[in-house]
């Protein structure tokens, strides 16, 4: 595997603080990008991440074993497969979509409004601090089932959980403390989990509780790793997609007011959001076999770090990449990439620009 040293490095805290300048650089130039400080090669093409995207058999999940499941306390849904992943997906995604989504339509509309009344009299707030991350821990408590006056000690248990994820390398204090974290958070679901085995609602931890794969029962390992997943990925990447697509529409006030005079254009607007400006940035997979990329061959057992930012913005998949455009015929999930967990350059987020 060739060593290509661009310049700023991409683990360097300049790269990690304009990414979207050196993407296009990687794609000509350094597509099967190797970084020695940690053995592991950077695909920043459209076509080569969706293969490795899509080809699960060559591509696994393995490397979350040590990146996610010591701190989710178990499996995660990105490291199932088969009908495993398939039905507990499915009792996850119930939680958000349907009757679900339209009982917690209200709790949505009153977290929203009570987050948002200090700052009105301003006229100015945060997106991502004083709204966006609340907002969704608020949300993402009341959809399983938990006391939303717990969501600072809880957000501050995830924000450990998502830095052991989301970091290429920690200091042994640094890990620590992640564990710390983890095992806290372990530790106040424990009772939340056996009270809801006892006396089940209808919120999503008591779904989990109640729920079965192959006749079995989930056990408290499994529901509790599922919780932690359902955090991860419900509060994670929503403030940062919520503070880009203000960010997007008031960069572009005439597709702001085609919004705003037709609210069923905001979901392409989203879509649009995720394209240009992904939260994830960096969705990891372990080459199961020798497999080749661009002329270069990528070993068994080699890390590949799929750059999700670089992919979504190559012109040999889309018109004009880095103009948002909600209107663009080649939007859609079958073209751009989303995940559920996000990596960091370093600690440094590099999903804003």
């Amino acid at each position: 595997m060739p060593v290509v040293s661009p310049r700023p490095g991409i683990l360097s805290e300049a790269f990690a603080a304009d990414p979207y300048r050196h993407f296009a650089r990687l794609r000509e130039e350094s597509p099967v990008h190797y970084e020695p400080a940690i053995d592991s090669c950077f695909l920043s093409r459209h076509q080569d991440v969706k293969r490795v995207l899509t080809d699960h058999e060559m591509f696994t999940t393995r490397t979350l074993q040590a990146r996610a499941e010591p701190v989710m306390r178990g499996p995660v849904l990105a490291q199932m497969t088969g009908a495993e992943h398939t039905a507990k997906r499915k009792i996850v995604v119930r939680g958000f979509t349907g009757q679900a989504l339209q009982h917690q339509k209200r709790a949505i509309h009153a977290n929203a409004a009570e987050l948002m009344a200090p700052f009105l009299s301003r006229g100015r707030m945060d997106l991502v601090n004083d709204f966006g991350k609340p907002f969704a821990i608020h949300v993402t408590l009341d959809v399983l089932g938990l006391d939303t006056k717990d969501w600072r000690q809880v957000a501050a248990w995830h924000s450990g959980v998502a830095e052991f994820i989301t970091s290429m390398a920690l200091t042994p204090e640094r890990r620590l403390h992640c564990m710390d974290c983890a095992e806290q958070l372990e530790a106040y679901l424990a009772p939340v989990i056996e009270q809801r085995r006892r006396h089940p609602g209808e919120d999503l931890i008591s779904k989990l509780c109640a729920a079965e794969f192959d006749g079995i029962a989930l056990s408290d390992r499994d529901v509790t790793a599922l919780i932690i997943n359902v955090l991860a990925a419900a509060t994670e990447p929503a403030d940062k997609t919520l503070a880009l697509l203000f960010k997007h529409l008031i960069d572009h006030p005439e597709q702001m007011a085609q919004v705003r005079e037709d609210p069923n254009l905001l979901t392409a607007a989203i879509a649009e959001t995720l394209r240009r400006t992904p939260p994830v940035q960096l969705i990891p997979r372990q080459a199961e076999r020798d497999e080749v990329f661009a002329g270069t061959t990528v070993p068994a057992g080699a890390t590949v770090f799929c750059l999700i930012g670089a992919a979504n913005r190559d012109p040999d998949a889309f018109t004009a990449p880095d103009t948002f455009d909600i209107h663009r015929p080649d939007l859609g999930t079958a073209r751009s990439f989303t995940a559920l967990f996000s990596y960091s350059y370093r600690q440094v987020a590099c999903s804003a620009e």
